[in-house]
């Protein structure tokens, strides 16, 4: 049977026709028969993709001889079958929706918190003057996070700069910010030394490295991930569950997007609501007129979009896309 990768990965590396290469990687991808989501921006790349074991390796092979994504450090889960249908690639003011745009203020290419490899991280972590910080939307943090880590009540990245003021309090500790490949902390850490913190870390690869690499112990629940997973399990050491169904409180780890499109909230669900509530987050979505066939897994297909438009910069909430 035919062996499938995952790769998860960015790069904040100038592009300087993002949206010529943006149109010329979608036909690259195509081209490896390759399926997933990459925005690419002025400022880098920020993508997942999947594809057969050989076509995957070409395609990291090809980005690591370009001296612009020469440092990349895709993080490789072996499955079973693609983790998408399609594939996207998308032109985007940033690669990571913060508001964060101007580089004379906040350039991770420049200026970011230290990177601390897993082991560092797993060694580091439990220091009495150490504040573990997760970056991630309310959607991701519930469902998993760090053993004592601090969360922000934030729908989107976007909402991330807001919350600083509530941060004051830990001027004076150490800070790691964590997220679920690494690219928030980027800009998260980079506007915390902006702001006045002096002593600024970020968990290297973010929760998917560390769970590889450190066996994921102190992750609590599961961890998020954007595509037709949904979530993946990161903790072999000392695993727990601490999501809750949302319509009845039961106890599950099973994460799904409302049914209703125009809703598509993420958000825990166990199997016995799924099945009353058609996979929909409220009796209104469930009766709305554009809900969704619900087929147990909670993921739907986005439709393709074009690819060297620019989009506006209103979104939804909850479409973050990639970490």
């Amino acid at each position: 049977m035919e062996q499938y990768n995952t790769l998860l990965y960015y790069c904040y590396s100038t592009i300087a026709d993002a949206e010529q290469f943006a149109a010329d990687h979608l036909k690259f991808c195509k081209e490896l028969n390759l399926t997933g989501r990459i925005i690419v921006a002025e400022e880098g790349l920020n993508g997942t993709v999947s594809g057969s074991v050989g076509s995957c390796k070409i395609y990291m092979d090809t980005l690591h001889a370009d001296p612009r994504f020469a440092n990349i450090d895709f993080k490789v889960d072996e499955v079973d079958t693609p983790s998408f249908v399609k594939m996207h690639v998308r032109y985007k003011d940033e690669i990571v929706h913060s508001g964060l745009r101007d580089p004379n203020i906040i350039n991770p290419q420049q200026k970011t918190g230290k990177h601390l490899e897993p082991k560092e991280f797993l060694e580091l972590k439990n220091s009495e003057d150490v504040i573990i910080l997760d970056v991630r939307s309310n959607y991701e943090h519930n469902l998993g996070k760090f053993k004592n880590a601090i969360t922000l009540d934030i729908e989107n990245f976007r909402d991330f700069p807001d919350k600083i003021n509530e941060l004051a309090q830990y001027k004076d500790k150490k800070i790691i910010t964590y997220c679920t490949g690494g690219i928030k902390c980027e800009k998260a850490s980079a506007l915390l030394l902006h702001e006045g913190f002096t002593d600024v870390y970020q968990l290297h690869g973010g929760i998917i490295k560390y769970g590889k690499e450190a066996g994921g112990e102190d992750f609590e629940g599961k961890c998020y991930v954007f595509d037709n997973r949904l979530s993946v399990e990161v903790n072999t050491v000392n695993p727990v569950v601490i999501s809750t169904c949302y319509n009845c409180g039961k106890t599950t780890e099973k994460m799904i997007n409302c049914a209703n499109p125009e809703c598509n909230e993420h958000f825990t669900q166990c199997d016995e609501c799924g099945t009353a509530m058609e996979g929909c987050c409220s009796d209104a979505c469930k009766e709305h007129p554009r809900k969704r066939v619900y087929d147990g897994t909670g993921y739907y297909v986005k439709v393709p979009q074009p690819v060297n438009v620019k989009k506006p910069e209103s979104r939804g909430k909850n479409q973050d896309l990639v970490s």
